[in-house]
């Protein structure tokens, strides 16, 4: 494998091997034309300017390196296709790279493309979302916080990395809210529901008995065999395997929960400019996507809206 060092330049011989190799595989392996092999260079020379900029190697890139170079895409008004296209061949380069041995692990394998158009991503329906919670083993050592977190995801829509960056010093469970960081290191307070707090706390008796690496006290969903917090990938492949297990058939990741969690409170009667707020979209344009139906429609109270919290007020009755 070869080593990744920050003082390799982008320009280097090491990074212009590692292309013409890539440009090999393109021509030879995959057999695509002249043009197409231009244009997938083209486009990831994108990618190596950002780099550059960043003083960071190809062989160091790492999934927030991805994230901030496809952050600036839309900043600069590259058309979602566009963007879309430019993400398809950072798939394949990293995956190049991977197969190579070139680096032990894929950094783009969550790394997800704009949504084209108004099309509606993904949903979940409440009765299968209650099928996947369900086939989590509770009789296992990580089954109450895994439990816990698609709880968290679904109750308080939240991204992968607000969950993953979530701690123990931003939930304000008697007020029934927790704080969370969102893109551009931006915070946000965020409701969540009664039954999302019971299953953490549950989750908190698991906890003490971790011995936690330092410096990662304040998470609240770490792994017991790596004593750190957790990371997108063990998220995203646990809620693969429970929703495989509970037999759902669509295509979900960790983000499914959060279309779910928008679609239904629309679906209950939330208003939009509400959901915006709790989901951290910078323009409602963005939240739109999970409607077409009449804005005079929507209420105004979040919470009264969510199933988790309907059902939590009706047991009180």
């Amino acid at each position: 494998m070869i080593s990744g060092n920050k003082s390799i330049d982008n320009n280097s011989s090491t990074s212009k091997r590692i292309i013409t190799r890539y440009k090999q595989y393109l021509t030879l392996e995959k057999a695509l034309s002249p043009n197409t092999v231009d244009a997938y260079l083209q486009d990831l020379s994108k990618l190596m300017d950002y780099l550059k900029i960043e003083q960071t190697s190809i062989l160091d890139t790492t999934l927030d390196h991805l994230e901030q170079f496809v952050s600036g895409l839309h900043d600069v008004g590259i058309h979602p296709r566009s963007q879309a296209r430019i993400i398809s061949g950072i798939h394949s380069f990293f995956r190049f790279l991977f197969i190579e041995d070139m680096i032990e692990s894929d950094p783009s394998e969550t790394l997800e493309s704009p949504r084209i158009g108004l099309h509606l991503p993904e949903v979940l329906t409440i009765e299968e979302i209650d099928r996947i919670i369900a086939v989590i083993d509770l009789s296992k050592a990580e089954g109450q916080r895994n439990r816990a977190i698609l709880e968290t995801l679904y109750s308080c829509g939240l991204r992968v990395s607000e969950l993953c960056n979530l701690k123990l010093s931003n939930l304000y469970f008697d007020e029934e809210f927790i704080r969370v960081e969102g893109k551009g290191q931006k915070e946000r307070l965020v409701p969540i529901s009664q039954r999302a707090i019971k299953e953490i706390r549950y989750y908190m008796l698991d906890r003490e008995r971790i011995s936690i690496k330092k410096g990662y006290e304040d998470y609240v969903f770490v792994s017991a065999r790596l004593k750190k917090k957790l990371s997108r990938i063990m998220i995203f492949h646990l809620i693969k395997e429970y929703a495989q297990t509970a037999g759902i058939t669509k295509t979900i990741s960790p983000h499914t929960f959060r279309h779910s969690f928008a679609t239904h409170l629309l679906e209950g009667g939330a208003n939009l400019r509400a959901i915006q707020c709790m989901l951290g979209h910078e323009s409602i344009a963005t939240t739109e996507i999970y409607t077409h139906i009449d804005r005079s429609m929507l209420k105004d109270e979040i919470l009264n809206h969510h199933p988790r919290n309907l059902e939590f007020e009706r047991r009180k009755l």
